[in-house]
């Protein structure tokens, strides 16, 4: 499962002083990692694969966030 150790290190890789060009690859790259997960998850049910999804999922808002800019309220 090789996938899952891809995502522990894109889970553990520091996230700052990162270009535009960075934060977009990232960004891409949670996702990929997402969605290779979720099919995992949908045949296994684990509850840890659902755990992992949700903290790469966190760590794409808040790149993606930091792309796009705050909204203003």
């Amino acid at each position: 499962m090789e996938i899952l150790q891809e995502a522990e290190i894109f889970e553990k890789a520091k996230m700052s002083h990162m270009t535009t060009s960075e934060r977009v690859e990232a960004s891409r790259e949670a996702k990929r990692l997402v969605l290779a997960i979720n099919k995992i998850y949908q045949n296994t049910k684990e509850t840890t694969l659902m755990d992992l999804m949700k903290r790469l999922t966190i760590k794409k808002q808040r790149i993606d966030i930091r792309l796009k800019g705050r909204p203003n309220s």
